[in-house]
C-alpha cells in the first residue's frame, strides 16, 4: 500500500583491512565481516613477512645467529639480543661479569623507552592525534644518538655478546645518558598534557577492547597488554636476570583491561625505565665486560685478538665453527622485552650449532587475541585494538 515504508534490509559485507594499511603496523591482514559498522567476525592473517629466523639459526653457530635476533622486533633489537644471550649463557653455564650485567640492564631499559615512544607516537597518530608523534620522536632521536655513541649502530645493534657486551661504555656516553634521565620525566608530562584527558582520546580508548584478567592469562598475553588487565606479572621481578634484582622499580598495573589502561601502564613504564637507567649509571661497578674465555665459549677481548696468537685462533674457531663442547640438552629462557615475554627454546645436540631453535614472540601471541577484542565493536575500534597490543610483524612471522 502506498505510504507504508518498506523495512530496511541489511546484509553483511566482507572487508579486507591490510596487509597494505598504515594502521596495521606492518603487513598484517584482517578480514572483517561487517554488519554495518559493527564487526561480526575478525580473522587475522600473518605470513606476509616470513623471515625464517628459526630455521636460519639452526644452520649457524651460536655466535653467528645473534644478529638474526635484531630482526625480530626491530624496534627493540637490544632487548632481543640480551634475551638470546641469556638463553645461550644458561645453556652453557656462563656467568656474566657484574659490569656487563648492569650495562645490559641499562641498554634494555633504553630500548624499552625507545619502543614505547614509537608505540605512543603511532598509536596516537592512528587515533587522530598527530602532535604526540612530533613530540615523542624528539626523544627517540636522542636515544638513537646514544645507541650510535655506544656501539656505532642505531637500529639493529648486535651490541650484547654471549658472556657480556661487545665494548665498554665511555664516560661521555654515561654523562649524556644521565642528562637524558634528568630531562625525560618532563617530556613524558608533555605527552600526557596533549592526550591524557583529551575527550576524543578518552572516547576512543575508555571501555574499548576490554579483556578480563582471567581471559588475558588464558590467551597467553604478557607485558603491558597483560598488566593492563590487572595481572601483576613481570619477568624482571618474578625471574630476574642480569642486574634486575639489584635495582628498584615498580610494576604498573591496570584495573579495567581496556585500551586506556594499557596506555597508562606503558606511560608509567617510561618513568620506571628512566628510574632503572639512572640507578644503573650510579651503581655501575668496575671490572671486565666479558666472561673469562677459559671455557672457550666466549670471545676473547679485541685487544688480545690483535696481539696474541692464541686469542686470535680462539676467536677464529668460535666464529667459524662455534663452541666445540656444547652441553647436550634443551632449555627455555624468557625475558621481559617491551612488548611482553620473549622466550628462546634451544635444543643442543653437542655441536657448535643449535639443533633446534624456536622463538616465543609476544607479537605473535597478541595478534591472535584480535578477534576477541574486535568482534562486536565498531570498525574504528579495530584500529585502537591493533595499536593497544603493540605488535611488530617482524617477530610475528619470524
Amino acid at each position: 500500500m502506498e505510504g507504508i515504508e518498506k523495512p530496511l534490509e541489511t546484509k553483511e559485507i566482507t572487508l579486507s583491512m591490510g596487509p597494505q594499511h598504515p594502521s596495521t603496523h606492518g603487513v598484517l591482514r584482517l578480514v572483517l565481516e561487517l554488519d554495518g559498522e559493527t564487526v561480526v567476525k575478525c580473522t587475522p592473517y600473518v605470513g606476509y613477512l616470513h623471515r625464517g629466523v628459526e630455521k636460519l639459526a639452526e644452520g649457524m653457530t651460536y655466535m653467528q645467529a645473534l644478529p638474526l635476533t635484531d630482526r625480530l622486533d626491530y624496534i627493540s633489537s637490544m632487548a632481543n639480543n640480551v634475551g638470546y644471550c641469556v638463553a645461550v649463557e644458561r645453556l652453557f653455564g656462563i656467568e656474566v661479569p657484574e659490569r656487563a650485567k648492569f650495562i645490559r640492564t641499562m641498554v634494555c631499559e633504553m630500548t624499552r623507552i625507545s619502543s614505547h615512544i614509537i608505540w605512543i607516537a603511532t598509536h596516537a597518530l592512528d587515533l587522530g592525534a598527530m602532535t604526540v608523534f612530533l613530540y615523542s620522536f624528539r626523544e627517540r632521536e636522542w636515544l638513537l644518538d646514544l645507541f650510535e655513541m655506544l656501539c656505532g649502530a642505531r637500529l639493529t645493534v648486535s651490541y650484547p655478546r654471549i658472556g657480556g657486551v661487545r665494548n665498554d661504555v665511555s664516560q661521555e656516553f654515561l654523562d649524556s645518558l644521565y642528562k637524558f634521565t634528568e630531562e625525560f620525566p618532563k617530556r613524558i608530562e608533555e605527552y600526557e598534557t596533549l592526550i591524557d584527558q583529551n575527550r576524543i582520546w578518552l572516547k576512543r580508548t575508555k571501555g574499548i577492547g576490554v579483556i578480563s584478567a582471567e581471559e588475558a592469562i588464558n590467551w597467553g598475553l604478557s607485558g603491558p597488554t597483560l598488566r593492563g588487565s590487572g595481572v601483576n606479572y613481570d619477568i624482571r621481578k618474578k625471574f630476574p636476570y642480569d642486574a634486575y634484582d639489584k635495582v628498584e622499580f615498580d610494576v604498573p598495573v591496570g584495573k579495567n583491561g581496556d585500551v586506556y589502561d594499557r596506555y597508562r601502564c606503558r606511560m608509567e613504564e617510561l618513568r620506571q625505565s628512566n628510574r632503572i637507567i639512572k640507578q644503573c649509571i650510579e651503581m655501575l661497578p668496575e671490572g671486565p665486560i666479558m666472561a673469562p674465555d677459559a671455557p672457550k665459549f666466549t670471545l676473547p677481548p679485541k685487544d688480545r685478538v690483535l696481539t696474541d696468537m692464541e686469542s686470535l685462533i680462539h676467536h677464529f674457531v668460535l666464529i667459524t665453527k662455534g663452541p666445540m663442547a656444547a652441553p647436550e640438552g634443551e632449555i627455555y629462557v624468557a625475558t621481559e622485552v617491551p612488548k611482553g615475554e620473549l622466550g628462546f627454546y634451544i635444543v643442543s645436540d653437542g655441536t657448535g650449532k643449535p639443533y633446534r631453535m624456536r622463538v616465543r614472540a609476544p607479537s605473535f601471541v597478541h595478534a591472535s587475541v584480535l578477534p576477541r577484542l574486535c568482534e562486536g565493536s565498531l570498525v574504528a575500534d579495530v584500529i585502537a585494538n591493533i595499536g593497544t597490543i603493540d605488535i611488530v610483524l617482524g617477530e610475528c612471522d619470524r
